[in-house]
């Protein structure tokens, strides 16, 4: 159906769009109340409408539920921005200043000067909010050209005729007066060219002003001088020469080339120098598999020859270092760069190839050395992230990421996030792959700036990463830069993308690359000739052919893994790695008096009251310590020996299960008090921190915080144990590999509630059989700890060795308050350490109701590990059974084969069996099993298999009914023990 006439005249006339609703609907308003309070021309067009006053007003006013105190009062356009009430505190404005400037007009000849000024005002605010999509940004020009309705002049009613008259505009733009002529070269040019901004929905009217100031005006071209122009054609001769000379002499290899987004190397270079500059002391770096080797090579200062090297199939580690090692794209590198005289550390962060993951990695990295440098601004470490587009748009943990840069516990100041926007994620376009307009409309939810730029015009790019340095430099707030490119050859060089996207690729094939079209405007300018641009080409190509003929005699001479703070460190060795982990009697005793003082004018809860009553009696009597105590005592010896400790988690300031309560809540006044931090020394200090609902992206963060700090204990707590599988990537592929594939160690530790108490198939199961597939190579450590001291002695094992391997710990739930489970303060004292193995207590406790008979009358040995225990032991002594020894294994990685033998060899008779509450195909069953084979056939056994006690083998973790719950439990205990 076609449009009738009047629609057509009215789309061509009118100016009722979307974005001048609110200022329409206040002129409709004032006109039901007062008709000659609006112009002429409005009171025409609101007199043929015919509704009701009554209706109008209602409308006006809002829902019935509508706070009256809101919107506030506006109060110029950067607040009244906020409420959508802009024009009309523009229009007050202007005709107060218009009157003010012309008293001797009439009253016509004013409110017609205000009517053009308020729609020209209109007009340049919809260039500030829509002025984006009509740039010029994709180099391939795929989509159809059209311009947007809300940006023509005539929308607003300015015809053909009105484009040469001044319009007062309040020095809006910079300019007192203007005609739309003028107006519209300065929108056009800086909202529509190959440079784009979408700012408006930033809700800080400083940082909106800001970023106005720096980008509107006459004055506000993109320009640069020749030095500057000549080091951007230079950046670029090396980006394409280098992925041309890898396409000539590697044919076919794998490479994820720049090819076709070149103007990443310019624009990373002005973050670095714009970066050092405003204060930036390093800068920590992520990026995928695509240009890494061009970052490596031409930013990152990586010899040429050492890639080369790569190439032929060598190790980027010297022959003498041990490692797996890693394809050449996932690799990381540091390196200083100088300009101007500021000197910048780079570290560009190992990853692997799951898209995005190395974000939080890199957040926590940065946040590490931030506090390292004790810069609570967070100016002087920024975090530097690339992506490509589909993965910005279809990986979640970019939203986590985004989600914790303004939470106290994981800001770093802000992000710079660079886009190398392919219009294509592998084969699949971008309508398929995501349901907003850009890639980066993500980053919206954050108020972060989104600057688009066109990857063809490499000036406009390096603009964009000044504005965005600066901007983040000045407010510590994320930022966005969207670079709209392609990829040359596909997703990588074996691709044939003109399988999938034939009409690109036709598009692609007859495209100039970006140095083509820089060094022809650059010759057309008269700045080079086409000769000299020649002979940077052929210097470049002569560079390489050179360090191409060195690279077949480069040997690696240094790994860096135990530079910096790393230094004098070293590699585990040995087998007990016990530790010096006692602390003395009297220490104790007074941190424990500390850690249970409260300030007199604190008002502490009366539960609280009772616990802080509580653990001061366990360090009185020197027993009873549970496992939020032994915890407290922990941490307190590390931090009054100057090791800061940071533990973080969903909830885990109190726990849980309510039995840490590291943070304290004034019930008057909700101040809060932390008694660990009475004992810290030095620099050191306890932050726990309450995450936000991730695991992902906060387990990723910690991950990063403990590969830049290794002094300082880390730890991870999940919630309960099995919301660990939802950051399965982190630990899949840095905590459990990344020493062995990048040489980075990390002191992590995870704490994972686990044991199985009835509670269903979801909170039972921390997945231990999971962390002890994983295990190999001496790259990790797996614990399953049954008393506080234990558990005490391994936290500071952790930091008091010269060494650092991840910590998993199953920690407990119904535990943390049995009556067996405690410890006395002694066995935290001298002359303790972190036991491996734990013997049977009623072979070591006093008053015991079992007392067991000889080693060599002992017919059956259960080992376990963990909760079950305690199960274990209740049932026999239920039973009276005293020919059955239970011993525990409390450290199941690295396995503990030799101790073991040694335990085992005192039981000439029995047999020996494995108990476990988790079925057989989950827990430690199928890892043990074979070590305990092993240590079987040492010690002589007359069976060399251990016979299995468990729950049989099933699909869910554990049932959901605790009748059935029981059920089970008596059974395995039964079969273990051996009771009828």
């Amino acid at each position: 159906m076609s449009k009738s006439s009047s629609n057509e005249q009215l789309e061509r006339t009118s100016f009722l769009f979307g974005t001048n609703a609110p200022f329409v609907e206040e002129l409709y308003a004032r006109f039901q109340n007062d008709p000659q309070s609006v112009d002429a021309e409005w009171r025409t067009f609101f007199s043929s409408l015919g509704d009701d006053t009554t209706d109008v007003l209602k409308e006006v006013q809002g829902a019935s539920w509508e706070r009256q105190d809101w919107p506030m009062h506006a109060n110029g356009e950067m607040v009244s921005a906020l409420d959508g009430n802009w024009p009309a505190a523009d229009e007050k404005v202007i005709r107060t200043k218009l009157q003010a400037r012309t008293p001797e007009a009439s009253e016509e000849s004013i409110r017609a000067s205000t009517l053009d000024s308020v729609r020209a005002i209109m007009m340049i605010r919809a260039y500030r909010i829509r002025g984006h999509l009509d740039a010029d940004l994709d180099p391939l020009a795929l989509r159809q050209e059209s311009h947007h309705p809300e940006l023509q002049p005539e929308s607003y009613g300015f015809g053909p005729g009105d484009l040469d008259r001044p319009i007062f505009l309040d020095y809006v733009l910079g300019l007192e007066t203007a005609t739309i002529r003028e107006m519209l070269e300065i929108l056009r040019r800086t909202y529509c060219g190959t440079f784009a901004v979408e700012f408006m929905h930033v809700s800080d009217p400083e940082e909106k002003a800001w970023i106005q100031e720096r980008i509107e005006g006459r004055d506000k071209e993109i320009s640069f001088t020749r030095e500057g122009r000549l080091a951007i054609l230079d950046k670029l001769i090396h980006a394409e020469g280098f992925e041309k000379f890898l396409a000539v002499k590697y044919t076919g290899t794998k490479r994820f080339g720049l090819d076709g987004a070149e103007a990443t190397i310019p624009a990373l270079e002005q973050i670095i120098k714009r970066g050092g500059a405003l204060g930036a002391k390093e800068i920590v770096v992520g990026m995928p598999h695509r240009g890494r080797l061009n970052v490596l090579t031409n930013v990152m200062g990586k010899a040429y020859q050492a890639i080369f090297h790569e190439f032929y199939g060598g190790s980027a580690n010297p022959e003498d270092v041990d490692g797996s090692g890693d394809v050449k794209y996932h690799l990381g590198a540091s390196s200083d760069r100088e300009f101007d005289g500021n000197k910048v550390h780079l570290s560009l962060t190992a990853n692997p190839s799951h898209l995005e993951i190395v974000d939080p990695v890199v957040l926590g990295k940065a946040r590490a050395k931030q506090d390292q440098l004790h810069d609570r601004e967070r100016g002087s470490v920024i975090p530097l992230l690339l992506h490509g587009d589909a993965a910005f748009a279809g990986q979640g943990v970019v939203a986590e990421c985004l989600g914790l840069s303004g939470l106290k516990g994981h800001r770093t100041g802000g992000s710079i996030h660079f886009i190398v926007n392919n219009q294509i994620g592998f084969t699949t376009a971008p309508h398929h792959s995501r349901s907003s307009p850009y890639p980066s409309d993500m980053a919206k939810m954050v108020g972060a700036p989104i600057f688009h730029v066109n990857g063809d015009d490499p000036e406009a790019v390096v603009h964009a990463a000044k504005v965005a340095v600066e901007f983040r430099q000045k407010f510590g707030k994320p930022v966005v830069i969207d670079m709209f490119c392609y990829r040359r050859f596909g997703h990588n060089e074996g691709d044939d993308p003109s399988l999938t996207q034939p009409l690109m690729y036709k598009k692609i094939g007859n495209q100039s690359t970006t140095l083509e079209i820089y060094a022809k405007r650059l010759v057309d300018e008269g700045l080079v000739t086409q000769a000299d641009v020649d002979e940077r080409i052929t210097g470049f190509r002569a560079q390489l052919d050179g360090d191409l003929a060195a690279a077949k005699g480069f040997r690696p001479n240094k790994a860096d893994w135990l530079d910096g703070k790393w230094a004098g460190f070293s590699q585990a060795q040995g087998d007990a790695r016990r530790g010096e982990t006692a602390v003395p009697l009297g220490t104790l005793v007074e941190i424990g008096k500390k850690i249970t003082t409260i300030p007199d004018d604190f008002n502490a809860h009366k539960t609280l009251q009772r616990l802080l009553k509580n653990r001061r009696k366990m360090i009185e009597t020197e027993a009873g310590i549970d496992w939020g105590m032994a915890e407290h005592l922990a941490y307190g010896s590390l931090l009054n020996e100057g090791t800061g400790v940071r533990l973080v988690g969903q909830d885990s300031e109190r726990g849980t299960f309510v039995q840490r309560h590291s943070v304290l809540n004034d019930q008057v006044n909700e101040d809060r008090f932390i008694p660990l931090n009475s004992v810290a020394t030095g620099h050191a200090e306890f932050e726990v921190i309450n995450s936000m609902l991730s695991e992902n992206a906060v387990l990723g963060f910690e991950y990063g915080y403990s590969l830049a700090e290794p002094n300082s204990l880390v730890l991870w707590e999940a919630q309960f144990g099995d919301f660990a599988n939802g950051a399965q990537v982190v630990i899949d592929q840095f905590i459990s590999s990344g020493e062995r594939k990048w040489l980075r160690m990390c002191g992590l530790v995870m704490l994972l509630p686990h044991g199985y108490e009835g509670q269903g198939p979801e909170h039972s199961s921390a997945r231990l059989e999971r962390y002890l597939q994983l295990c190999a190579e001496d790259n990790m450590q797996v614990v399953n700890c049954s008393t506080p001291a234990n558990y005490f002695h391994v936290l500071r094992r952790q930091m008091h060795r010269n060494f650092r391997k991840p910590l998993i710990i199953m920690t407990p739930k119904s535990l943390l308050r049995h009556k067996r489970a405690v410890s006395t303060l002694k066995e935290l004292g001298p002359d303790s350490s972190f036991h491996r193995l734990l013997w049977d207590d009623a072979e070591l406790l006093p008053d015991q109701k079992i007392r067991l008979v000889d080693d060599k009358k002992i017919r059956r040995v259960v080992m376990c590990t963990g909760k079950v225990y305690y199960d274990l032991y209740e049932k026999r002594e239920e039973h009276g059974i005293d020919d059955v020894y239970i011993l525990r294994i409390e450290q199941l990685y690295p396995f503990p084969a030799r101790a073991l033998i040694k335990e085992l060899g005192r039981f000439e008779n029995a047999e020996f069996v494995w108990c476990q509450e988790e079925p057989k195909n989950m827990g430690a069953w199928f890892f043990v099993e074979p070590n305990i084979e092993w240590v079987l056939s040492h010690v002589g056994a007359r069976k060399r298999r251990a016979t299995y006690a468990g729950r049989p083998a099933a699909a869910s973790p554990a049932t959901g009914l605790m009748s059935k719950h029981l059920q089970e439990l008596n059974q395995l205990l039964s079969e273990a023990l051996i009771v009828d």
